[in-house]
């Protein structure tokens, strides 16, 4: 048996129609002929919603009492017997009362999914389980009941119902959400124009991310390289050096230009390990990065500039954040550098900023970031295997043992050469090989 398809009307608040959105989207399925029923709708007294039940076929709901008083229930068993094509049941984050079938109505319209029957729900920001924590900052009032984010996101379709704080201030205020005794108290609390705001953006963020996941599925699917700019999403290329704060507050602000924007920060290290960066100062830029709310990635790839760019274009970037280049004038004999190839390479469909900062033309650091992975005294030591060793080791073949042959010296200088490398890394093997060779021909 096939698993029944959910729809959910999704709201930022009381109110704003999702209801007679259900209702509205019922009486469209019967004029087509679609077997569809009420299985739970709640119109709270308002006119117009009590309307729409009107031509609807109700099942009748299961009375239950509790504390000595009489409460009414979605049947579950009633609407599994009856086997419609479609249920509308209202409010999925309702607590259902004590003695029901099921603790919560989400876990009632679970069976009628499995049963094969399709289901119409309703449901507000505000009781996603995920979002307790910020509704109750925004509000001041904590929800008690809520719905797992997992089931909301399963539905087979969302449609949120949106409405203007100013539009849902004058409904309210016209009696047709609470009644006239609760209208002031409702308008100057839960209802105030802040509160609104902040829960719509809060369901049009939300939605949002759902059709982003939605659209990042699709591209994995269909292989879908090139990118499409949905929403703005910035990848902050890292060298590890400290210039990355400034382009992780800088990728933040451009973020907040647009609605919705994400920043993500990545680090691309070679394969070998022969890399400049600072832990320490990685850490840092981590944890900046997620404070500011985006993710930190960390890339294995020898070519930094390709890996860069597959990275981005595998996450849909729209912008890349580079550091202008630490590197000194003489220093691009060797190449462009990153932020240049980078840019040829982006093409038409992503933009590259290339952001000034006080490291810029300073020299790209490497003795500094070697010393501190290899530690002051192996560089130090390095340093004078590289620079005092061949000079020593001449004053030996020239005074102690002239006869070695020149096979035999060039095979001790490479010797010192390896042993500087060994401690001190790049720059004292370069300096021992430049030194020994003057020696060696010299002498």
């Amino acid at each position: 048996m096939a698993r029944g398809k959910l729809r959910i009307y999704l709201g930022a608040a009381p109110g704003v129609g999702k209801t007679y959105a259900t209702l509205s989207e019922a009486h469209r399925r019967v004029e087509r002929g679609t077997d569809c029923v009420v299985g739970f709708v709640e119109h709270h007294d308002r006119p117009r919603t009590e309307v729409m039940l009107h031509g609807l076929e109700q099942v009748v709901r299961k009375e239950l009492e509790y504390r000595g008083s009489v409460f009414t229930e979605m049947d579950v068993d009633a609407v599994l017997a009856r086997r419609p094509k479609v249920a509308l049941v209202d409010e999925l984050a309702h607590t259902n009362i004590p003695g029901s079938r099921n603790d919560k109505r989400w876990q009632d319209v679970e069976e009628l999914l499995a049963a094969g029957i399709d289901v119409i729900s309703t449901v507000n920001i505000q009781h996603l389980e995920s979002l307790g924590d910020v509704v109750e900052s925004i509000t001041g009032i904590r929800q008690r009941e809520t719905v797992p984010d997992e089931v909301v996101r399963r539905a087979d379709q969302i449609e949120l119902v949106d409405m203007s704080p100013p539009a849902l201030r004058r409904r309210m205020a016209h009696g047709n959400i609470y009644k006239p005794d609760k209208v002031d108290a409702a308008l100057s609390n839960y209802f105030r124009p802040g509160n609104l705001t902040a829960l719509r953006e809060l369901a049009l963020l939300w939605v949002a991310d759902r059709v982003d996941a939605y659209l990042t599925e699709y591209r994995s699917a269909h292989q879908v390289s090139k990118i499409w700019g949905s929403r703005e999403r910035i990848v902050v290329g890292l060298t590890g050096g400290p210039e990355g704060r400034t382009l992780i507050r800088r990728a933040a602000r451009l973020a907040e230009k647009g609605a919705g924007g994400e920043v993500l920060a990545v680090y691309i290290a070679r394969s070998d390990g022969l890399t400049s960066a600072s832990p320490k100062e990685l850490v840092v830029q981590r944890t900046l990065v997620e404070d500011l709310g985006g993710p930190f990635h960390h890339v294995i790839g020898d070519d930094i500039p390709t890996a860069l760019l597959d990275f981005a274009r595998g996450v849909n970037a729209t912008q890349i954040v580079l550091g202008v280049s630490r590197r000194k004038g003489w220093q691009y004999v060797f190449g462009p550098g990153v932020g240049a190839t980078v840019a040829r390479e982006s093409g038409p469909d992503l933009d590259v900023h290339l952001i000034t900062h006080d490291e810029a033309g300073k020299g790209r650091g490497l003795p500094l970031a070697r010393s501190a992975r290899l530690g002051r005294s192996r560089v130090i030591w390095g340093w004078l295997a590289g620079v005092a060793g061949p000079a020593l080791l001449t004053l030996l073949l020239t005074g102690v043992a002239p006869e070695v042959g020149l096979a035999n010296d060039r095979l001790l200088y490479l010797a010192l050469t390896v042993a500087a490398a060994l401690l001190g890394g790049l720059y004292p093997a370069l300096a021992s090989a430049l030194v020994g060779s003057v020696l060696l021909n010299w002498f």
